[in-house]
């Protein structure tokens, strides 16, 4: 049963909301997968924190439209599953993951504001590291050269400590 102009008014104004917060918008081709991978797809996406919807290809392209992913109207051809967060990578990861356990799911492309990717770059873009990670990682560089410094600083008095223990221990032994 299609929607009727209310429901579709509602439709663009809740993706339009979505996209409004989004850093990325990943679409992909569902044809042909059962209604139970679709449920584990999007129980993964909830997960990850990525809005995972199916849409039809003109309400998609009304409530991007004027926004900076203008670009993917291009892409929006058959049926499309879109999914988008504001985590550039984990669209991206989450449909990269399922599309290896199911063949009937084909990333068709992607964008990002001003950027538009093709299924080779979305695949790029699944291999990078999260947000998260790369702070992690940042943070233990600027933390290493100042824990070295304090291990550094440490050592002088263990050095000593460690001579009058083995002084101590020559005393006692005499």
């Amino acid at each position: 049963m299609g929607l009727n102009l209310e429901g579709k008014k509602a439709v663009v104004a809740e993706v339009s909301a979505e996209v409004a917060n989004a850093q990325v918008i990943v679409v992909a081709e569902y044809r042909g997968l059962e209604v139970g991978q679709i449920t584990a797809l999007r129980a993964k996406a909830r997960e990850s924190g990525v809005y995972l919807r199916v849409l039809k290809n003109t309400l998609a392209k009304r409530a991007i439209a004027g926004t900076h992913f203008d670009g993917l109207s291009d892409q929006l051809v058959g049926p499309l599953i879109y999914g988008m967060s504001a985590d550039p990578v984990a669209p991206a990861k989450v449909l990269q993951e399922f599309s290896k356990t199911s063949d009937k799911l084909i990333i068709k492309g992607g964008v990002m504001p001003n950027y538009v990717m093709d299924a080779a770059g979305i695949k790029a873009l699944a291999t990078m590291p999260s947000r998260e990670e790369l702070l992690a990682k940042l943070l233990g560089t600027m933390q290493a050269p100042i824990a070295k410094f304090v291990q550094t600083l440490n050592e002088v008095p263990s050095k000593f400590v460690r001579a009058l223990a083995a002084v101590r221990d020559a005393k006692e032994a005499a």
